[in-house]
């Protein structure tokens, strides 16, 4: 008796694991927000340039890195293909989903000109009324949203002062809010959206401590981004009385993968030094991947570019997209899995 429960209990436990595996296996993903999410919506950017992709796929495709970034991990955690960009629809395969993303744009208009969040879900939007994608498709998907990094450079850098700056936050997490409600108002039922990365840590603001410690001064915007994301978030889910919305925590993941890799390299002086970029500009005004009149580079790359946390000023290598999702990966059964 006690060994055919046994086998009844084994039997069981492997009916869930299926079950588990099936309902995240398949499902379509859909991706809304800037750089940290495009894998090549963005084709007239130095993603599309040389010395992009050259971890992978080996030549640029897109993609703002030298590698994989966040968003192809994420579909691999869900035992499916990167979605394809939506700029590259009609000639791939869309059973997947669809990402929207669009580097160097935000939940407002940025310097970037393109779609922001609100033109993003407009399309979105569009492919549902053209069938394109079905109730049920939608229903049974995994949205992402990661945005307001490049609102805060744009906001900065036009005001040039951070006195309106608490203002700022409160009505940009608003706009971002009414973005999510917008998603959900057209479907979906599992919608993510990304805390802000601690960007202090960035190696166009680190440059300040030569590369060795994250500024903390400048993480303070994100800390206050943050909580009120996730009070907004609590308060979604009590209206829609169910967990609708979920947060991706980008600030601590990063946070910590940082600290083992510096940690390690106090150990082992001959590692990498996570802060610093790969792909760094040879002097103020250019960027990685950006040549002069003559086409001769105006940038420099590292050794082992698979090896790097940051591969340029902004954007994580693959390696350090790597490491934060290794940091992200416990939760995300419930962030994006059955538990959700």
């Amino acid at each position: 008796m006690v060994k055919q429960n046994q086998s009844i209990m084994a039997l069981l436990l492997l009916f869930l694991i299926l079950a588990i595996s099936a309902e995240v296996e398949g499902a379509k993903l859909f991706v809304f927000g800037d750089s940290y999410l495009d894998t090549g919506n963005y084709l007239n950017s130095v993603s599309y340039k040389p010395p992009y992709g050259i971890t992978f796929p080996g030549y640029p495709a897109g993609r703002f890195g030298n590698g994989r970034i966040l968003t192809d991990y994420l579909a691999s955690f869900l035992k499916i293909e990167t979605p394809t960009p939506y700029a590259l629809k009609n000639s791939s395969n869309l059973q997947n989903g669809i990402n929207f993303a669009f580097g160097g744009t935000g939940v407002f208009q940025t310097r970037v000109n393109g779609p922001n969040l609100t033109v993003q879900i407009d399309s979105f939007e569009q492919l549902i009324k053209q069938n394109v994608y079905s109730k049920s498709d939608v229903e049974s998907s995994i949205v992402i949203v990661n945005a307001g990094a490049n609102d805060y450079i744009t906001f900065i850098l036009k005001d040039r002062n951070l006195f309106g700056i608490a203002k700022y936050i409160k009505s940009l997490v608003d706009e971002l809010t009414i973005n999510l409600k917008r998603i959900h108002s057209l479907g979906a039922g599992k919608i993510v959206v990304s805390l802000l990365q601690p960007v202090g840590c960035l190696p166009t603001v680190s440059v300040a401590s030569l590369y060795n410690d994250c500024i903390d001064l400048f993480n303070n915007v994100p800390r206050d981004h943050n909580k009120i994301i996730l009070q907004n978030v609590e308060n979604l889910n009590k209206e829609s009385g169910k967990s609708v919305f979920r947060t991706l925590d980008l600030y601590n993941s990063f946070l910590s993968a940082i600290e083992e890799k510096q940690k390690s390299r106090q150990e082992n002086s001959t590692l990498v030094n996570p802060l610093e970029p790969c792909c760094a500009p040879l002097k103020a005004g250019y960027e990685c991947g950006k040549v002069d009149e003559n086409g001769k580079k105006k940038y420099t790359v590292c050794e082992k570019p698979e090896l790097s946390f940051f591969w340029d000023t902004v954007h994580p290598a693959q390696n350090g997209w790597y490491s934060i999702f290794k940091q992200l990966e416990s939760s995300l059964s419930q962030i994006i899995g059955t538990n959700f």
